[in-house]
């Protein structure tokens, strides 16, 4: 993963997706201090290594997460729930990667609701900008997720579950982690 101008990207689909397979199998602890701790190595200063899990709530699913990286035009999380959820994506205009860590996602489309996609362990799956899935997360579902593009216009739907619940808290943490990531991301002279 080479950092390219501030206008590329840093991360790529196909490289965290390997990084995932790696630590696949591991204690969940493990699995995700390894696979921050690979990501770090692999792109020096651009991965928040601290582990600071707030819970998401949108598009009717809950479930928790860290931020890893944060951006105007990237953001890698990992995203799960020890008990299932499920839910309806959104609609944005990133393209978001989700690397599936363990247990299982099921998702279907609008051009394909009659059918559901099961993705498991290792396996990548690309919601496209404007598209939108319905999905399942089956208990102790773990993701890799990576969005490409505007990330900023992915907030209102990120927030949403929060902001309608009135959890002010969840709110603003979501806003200020993020929004410190994509500062010090600004000063490196990334966008």
């Amino acid at each position: 993963m080479d950092l390219v101008a501030s206008m590329g990207y840093i991360f790529h689909p196909e490289d965290l997706q390997a990084v995932a397979r790696r630590w696949i199998g591991a204690p969940h602890r493990q699995m995700v201090a390894h696979i921050i701790d690979d990501l770090a190595r692999a792109c020096p200063g651009h991965v928040n290594t601290k582990q600071d899990w707030l819970f998401n709530i949108a598009g009717g699913a809950t479930g928790i997460m860290t931020i890893l990286h944060g951006s105007l035009s990237e953001y890698v999380i990992v995203f799960g729930t020890p008990v299932g959820t499920e839910g309806f994506s959104g609609r944005y205009w990133v393209e978001i990667y989700d690397i599936v860590l363990a247990g299982e996602m099921w998702t279907y489309t609008e051009e394909r609701f009659h059918e559901r996609t099961v993705h498991q362990p290792g396996e990548l799956a690309l919601l496209k900008k404007r598209q939108v899935k319905g999905f399942r997360l089956s208990a102790d579902c773990w993701l890799l997720e990576y969005g490409r593009g505007p990330t900023p216009t992915a907030l209102p739907m990120a927030v949403s579950g929060a902001l309608m619940s009135l959890d002010a808290k969840t709110t603003w943490k979501t806003l200020r982690i993020y929004g410190k990531l994509a500062a010090k991301e600004l000063l490196h002279g990334k966008i």
